[in-house]
C-alpha cells in the first residue's frame, strides 16, 4: 500500500522543500500522512474548478504548483473561496500538496520542462545555484577496521557523489605513535613507539551532516584518539538554478519563434506578447517559467537572442529594450508556461511509485484571463 507519506517522500526527493524561497509556502496542506494514495491529479492552481475535477475523478491526492495560501490566515470557513476548497478536499478525503519555487529550479522542474516543450537543446541553468557544500574527509584507521569505519560513515551520509553512494578511496601505509601516561591505547604500550599498518580513507559528505559523520567515525573507530582531516571544499555550480538557456535546433526569425512558442504551450485564451524586431534571427533562447523579470538582465548577459517568461511590466521591458544589444522578449501566460511541468512531474512520480499509483494531469485552463482583443480586429481569440 502506498501512503501519502510515501508520495511526499518521492516529491521531496525530486523537489526538495529546502530549495523553496523563504517567502514561499510548500508542502502538504491537507491530508493524513498514513492515508492510502492510489491516484494523483496534478494541476497548476488549487482553485475550486480543479478541486471539483479531483472529486469527480475520485483521486486521493491533488498536487498543485501554486500554493493555496502564501500568508497566514485566521479562518478556513467555507464562506470564502479558499476555505471552501479546504472543506471540499477534506470532505472527500483528498490530500493537497504543493511544490512551488522548490520545483522551479531543479532538473525535471518548471523551467526545464518549459525548455523541453520548446524543443531547446544543450539546456543549462541560466542562473546556476551553487552545489550543496561538501566536506572532504581523510581518516586513518587500522587496516582491519577500515571496512567497519567506512560503513559507519556511509550510514551517516558520507560517500554520496551524484547518482552513486558508498564511495570511498583507500590507500595503505604505516602509521606511528607513542602513547603517553594516562592513555589507554587500543594498540601499543604506554611509553613505546608503535608502528601500525593503517588505511587512509577519503570520502566526501554534505556539510549538513558533518557532526553525524564525525560521531559515526568516532564511534566506529578503535582508537582512543582518532586521526582525521576535514576540509571544506570550494563551491561549484550545480544542475539547479533559476531559468534555463539553450539553443534551437535551427535558427528562426523572432516572428516565427513567437508562433512556435504559442504552438508549444497549452491552448489558452490569453495573449502572447512580443518585443523586438520581428525579423531578428533567434538561435539562443533563455527562459523562466512563471514571473521571471528578475532574470531579464541575466538573459542578455548570457548572450540570449530572446528571453521567454511571464508577467513582464511595461517599464521593465521598455528600459530593457533601450539597452544596446538587448535581446528580444516574449511574454507568455503564466499558467501556460508552468503547465508544462505537470506531465513531467506526473511521469516521474509515477515511474518511482510504479503500478501502485496512477497519475493524471488536469487540462482545465485556470489562466484568469479569458479573452484577448486585438486592436486591429476587435475580436476575441
Amino acid at each position: 500500500m502506498t501512503t501519502l507519506r510515501d508520495v511526499v517522500a518521492v516529491l521531496d526527493g525530486l523537489y526538495d522543500p529546502r530549495w523553496a524561497d523563504d517567502w514561499d509556502a510548500v508542502g502538504t496542506v491537507t491530508g493524513d500522512p498514513d492515508a492510502q494514495v492510489s491516484s494523483i491529479l496534478f494541476a497548476v492552481d488549487p482553485v475550486q474548478a480543479v478541486v471539483d475535477e479531483a472529486v469527480a475523478a475520485g483521486v486521493d491526492l491533488l498536487v498543485t504548483h501554486h500554493p493555496l495560501w502564501l500568508k497566514g490566515v485566521t479562518s478556513m470557513a467555507a464562506s470564502t473561496p479558499k476555505g471552501r476548497v479546504v472543506h471540499d478536499l477534506i470532505r472527500h478525503g483528498i490530500a493537497l500538496h504543493t511544490c512551488h519555487t522548490n520545483a522551479d529550479c531543479p532538473p525535471l522542474g518548471v523551467s526545464e520542462a518549459m525548455a523541453s516543450a520548446l524543443g531547446l537543446q544543450d539546456v543549462r541553468p541560466l542562473d546556476p545555484d551553487p552545489a550543496d557544500p561538501l566536506d572532504a574527509w581523510a581518516v586513518h584507521v587500522p587496516v582491519g577496521d577500515a571496512s567497519a569505519v567506512a560503513a559507519a560513515m556511509h550510514a551517516a551520509g558520507a560517500g554520496k557523489v551524484g547518482d552513486y553512494d558508498q564511495a570511498v578511496f583507500g590507500t595503505t601505509g604505516i602509521g606511528s605513535f607513542r602513547p603517553l601516561a594516562g592513555a589507554r591505547p587500543a594498540i601499543g604500550t604506554v611509553g613505546e613507539i608503535e608502528h601500525v599498518e593503517e588505511a587512509r580513507l577519503e570520502l566526501v559528505a554534505p556539510r549538513t551532516v558533518r557532526e553525524a559523520v564525525r560521531e559515526a567515525l568516532r564511534t566506529a573507530h578503535p582508537y582512543e584518539e582518532v586521526s582525521y582531516r576535514l576540509v571544506e571544499t570550494a563551491a561549484a555550480p550545480s544542475d539547479r538554478g533559476s531559468g534555463r538557456i539553450g539553443v534551437l535546433p535551427e535558427p528562426m526569425e523572432l516572428s516565427a519563434f513567437a508562433e512556435h512558442v504559442t504552438a508549444s504551450l497549452p491552448a489558452h485564451r490569453s495573449a502572447t506578447r512580443v518585443a523586438g524586431d520581428p525579423q531578428r534571427l533567434v538561435r539562443t533562447v533563455a527562459l523562466c517559467g512563471g514571473s521571471g523579470d528578475f532574470l531579464l538582465g541575466a538573459a542578455g548577459a548570457a548572450g540570449a537572442d530572446v528571453y521567454v517568461t511571464s508577467d513582464l511590466k511595461h517599464h521593465v521591458v521598455s528600459e530593457h529594450l533601450e539597452t544596446p544589444g538587448a535581446c528580444a522578449v516574449v511574454d507568455v501566460p503564466h499558467w501556460a508556461a508552468e503547465w508544462t511541468w505537470l506531465p513531467v512531474a506526473a511521469r516521474e512520480v509515477g515511474a518511482r511509485l510504479g503500478a501502485t499509483v496512477s497519475t493524471q494531469v488536469s487540462t482545465l485552463v485556470t489562466d484568469p484571463w479569458t479573452a484577448s482583443v486585438r486592436p486591429d480586429s476587435r475580436s476575441s481569440r
